[in-house]
């Protein structure tokens, strides 16, 4: 039971790391060349599906 409820906890961090990720390079859009948020994003969704595969094995 303690195992879902971290595995659930640990999901929710990582949405919630994603979710603040895009933001704020939505934000910064501006100022940022769309080539290099592109990589930035990719590199976020990267580390994001790393994490939960982490909690997942």
């Amino acid at each position: 039971m303690a195992k879902n409820k971290a595995y659930s906890v640990a999901k929710g961090v990582a949405a919630g790391v994603a979710i603040g990720a895009a933001t704020y390079m939505a934000s910064n859009a501006m100022n940022n060349k769309g080539k290099i948020m592109k990589k930035n994003a990719g590199k976020a969704l990267k580390a994001v599906g790393s994490i939960i595969q982490t909690f997942q094995s």
